[in-house]
């Protein structure tokens, strides 16, 4: 019993930790590419603004509507609020370790791609027809990618539990700078790009036709349920993070509960130095051509491919 209460509290302090966290991010991000390109930019707490005022808001949603547009948001922020529960955070194990996998985790993100993807279809709208079909196109090439670098990664630690992979590095620290594991980063560095929507493979700031993805599909959206495909758009991000965090730098994860306020302040760090290299990509680079999306991508899997032969071969 008391373990079960432990395991309760933990998945609530990680996952309101996240999201609590996870518009804060983005803030940041804005801010620091901002700072980069030397203009002021919007406020570090502007994020929070926008969610809190949406939610706010009543919804006006199409008489074509139908209850899949409906759901869709709740079925969107479930997937990645379960999803943030399988990831290693603050604690060596994930609060729903031995419920599930880096396999489940994948599976959570397509579920929440196909949830939205049919809410863009549900209206008949062009433009979130348009969304829809670019968002699954992009998931083809992004989701073998990502399932590569896992299985380099499952290779190495001996399965595909996230925890234990991070229990591996935290114990083996030498495998961080190994050949197949500088690729697979590389590789995952990509896809947490593309997965995003960030420059350079889209741009959430913008509502051009010829170049928005992710964007598309909420554009007949508003008010509640728009803040909530919002808010969950943030926590995807941060698990993202996570995620990249939990499998190539794990150093500083709290293994009992007195290292929890430290585990907190590592984690912080990482994810601002992140911040940093994301916003630091997005200023130097311009917006890909739609067309040239599949290269990008490519190279990514081509790079988680050479990272599970090199661990194959050179283990």
């Amino acid at each position: 019993m008391n373990e079960m209460l432990a395991s309760v509290g933990l998945s609530l302090l990680q996952l309101g930790f996240l999201l609590a966290l996870a518009p804060g991010l983005d803030g940041l991000i804005k801010r620091m590419k901002a700072v980069l390109q030397g203009r002021r930019g919007p406020p570090l707490l502007q994020p929070y603004f926008d969610v809190v005022k949406l939610l706010r808001k009543d919804a006006v949603v199409s008489e074509q509507a139908t209850a899949v547009f409906r759901w869709a948001p709740i079925v969107y922020a479930a997937c990645f609020a379960t999803a943030a529960l399988l990831v290693p955070v603050l604690w060596s194990r994930a609060p729903l370790a031995g419920w599930g996998d880096a396999i489940a985790l994948v599976g959570l993100f397509a579920l929440a791609r196909f949830a939205l993807a049919l809410a863009g279809l549900d209206t008949g709208s062009s433009f979130g027809g348009m969304g829809s079909s670019r968002e699954v196109a992009v998931a083809a090439l992004a989701e073998p990618a990502l399932l590569l670098v896992l299985f380099a990664v499952a290779w190495r630690s001996g399965g595909t539990d996230l925890g234990g992979a991070s229990a591996y590095l935290v114990s083996h620290a030498v495998a961080v700078v190994a050949p197949s594991q500088l690729l697979a980063l590389a590789a995952l560095v990509i896809v947490v790009i593309a997965e995003t929507g960030r420059v350079p493979a889209d741009n959430p700031d913008t509502h051009l036709e010829l170049t928005m993805i992710h964007e598309g599909m909420l554009l007949e959206y508003s008010g509640r349920p728009l803040g909530i495909l919002v808010w969950a758009s943030h926590l995807k991000q941060i698990v993202l993070f996570s995620l990249l965090v939990a499998l190539f730098f794990p150093f500083g994860v709290a293994a009992v509960p007195s290292g929890i306020p430290r585990a907190v302040g590592a984690f912080l760090l990482k994810l601002v130095v992140l911040a940093f290299v994301m916003s630091a990509v997005e200023s130097s680079s311009a917006k890909l051509r739609i067309l040239r999306l599949p290269e990008l991508l490519g190279a990514a899997s081509a790079l988680a491919m050479l990272a599970l032969i090199a661990e194959v071969v050179i283990r």
